[in-house]
């Protein structure tokens, strides 16, 4: 009796009845929607445009969202952490954080010890947003057409990507 993966698939089952996946043909793998890479690259600019219309009312970009989001869970970090937390070097992120600290929601403070080191907190306006901006994850997750339970297995999967992929061999 097959089983229920191999009929579900469309694979052909064997002997035992497991799904034998066939080995899609070079010219298959070289298609741009069967790259798992290209995939991933397109789902993030759809999130971009998500987070575009779920933030701009509130005069936010989807780096600054990120920015407060670490700054949530831990306050007062320096730049090169959240840098660290979000991959993204200070090259990127300090613009971004001057336009928080402009738009009154961050506050930069040098180190009194070693005043290359700068640790950002959040003001009361930055705080206050917390709150404003709980519905956020749960509007985004709700349009990507997962439920629940898809949403963390998703994120699961991503996760573990992204930790493979870092471990993996770099090239210069």
């Amino acid at each position: 009796m097959p089983s229920s993966t191999a009929s579900q698939s469309g694979a052909k089952p064997d002997r035992a009845g497991q799904a034998i996946v066939e080995q899609p043909t070079r010219r298959e793998r070289q298609r741009l929607d069967n790259q798992l890479c290209f995939a991933v690259y397109a789902a993030a600019h759809a999130f971009g445009r998500t987070y575009r219309n779920l933030l701009g009312r509130y005069e936010l970009t989807y780096p600054q969202y990120l920015v407060l989001l670490v700054l949530w869970e831990q306050d007062g970090l320096s730049v090169k952490e959240i840098g660290n937390r979000l991959f993204l070097d200070s090259g990127t992120l300090t613009p971004l954080l001057k336009r928080l600290e402009a738009s009154g929601r961050v506050r930069r403070a040098r180190d009194r010890v070693d005043e290359r080191q700068v640790s950002i907190f959040l003001t009361p306006a930055g705080e206050t947003l917390r709150e404003v901006l709980a519905c956020v994850p749960d509007e985004a997750g709700g349009l990507t057409g997962l439920d629940l339970e898809g949403r963390k297995r998703l994120l699961d999967d991503l996760v573990t990507l992204r930790h493979e992929l870092h471990a993996g061999p770099v090239a210069d």
